[in-house]
């Protein structure tokens, strides 16, 4: 493809770390269509959206519980145990973002996370350490897919954005991306099919 790939620039969630909300209460509520209506119709991912898009996680948790007074212990939930929804790394990545840190290869993220819950869940990641700047969603109260993220991460990283590649597993933001000049990679099959073009832009 090419040689001149400067920088890789990560998606955190489902691209690095798995991401399941309904997990927090997989004990609390143990039936499994009990759960799927509670995290469709109480705490969904479009309710935690908000969050991404620079909620504080307060103030949702507090007007949620005033919606549904009778299930405030498990709407509570959300922000006692929200590093639940977060189990533990995608199979291959980390490895990944390893050999491009020895190679020298420059490496950044553009996440859609809550500042709240980025607080909470930044400490327990170490491999997010090879990452030169990240820009969080919740932080700057902007989010993908949306064009204002991508042209503050390419202001802040420095770097000509057609010598970047970005990889998500969100068709929309992967669009946006492209649709703006960026090289990108759309995770939809795991690390062996990034691994290999990498292996052909002779980043690995």
């Amino acid at each position: 493809m090419t040689d001149t790939i400067a920088a890789v620039v990560w998606d955190i969630g489902r691209v690095l770390v798995q991401w399941d909300l309904p997990r927090i209460w997989r004990d609390a509520i143990p039936d499994d269509a009990e759960r799927a209506w509670f995290c469709t119709e109480v705490v969904s991912e479009e309710w935690h959206f908000r969050h991404d898009a620079g909620e504080p996680m307060d103030a949702m948790v507090a007007a949620r519980k005033a919606q549904f007074p009778h299930l405030a212990g498990l709407i509570e939930m959300y922000r006692t145990d929200w590093l639940d929804a977060v189990p533990g790394p995608i199979d291959g990545t980390h490895e990944i973002v390893g050999e491009l840190s020895t190679r020298g290869v420059r490496q950044f993220a553009i996440t859609n996370f809550g500042a709240d819950s980025w607080a909470m869940f930044r400490p327990t990641f170490p491999v997010l350490d090879h990452m030169e700047d990240i820009v969080v969603s919740g932080v700057e109260k902007l989010v993908k897919p949306g064009r204002a993220i991508f042209d503050l991460a390419a202001a802040r990283f420095g770097l000509p954005i057609e010598r970047m590649l970005f990889i998500d597993d969100n068709a929309a933001n992967i669009a946006t991306a492209r649709a703006l000049g960026w090289q990108a990679h759309h995770f939809v099959e795991g690390a062996a099919p990034l691994r290999a073009e990498m292996e052909q832009r002779g980043l690995l």
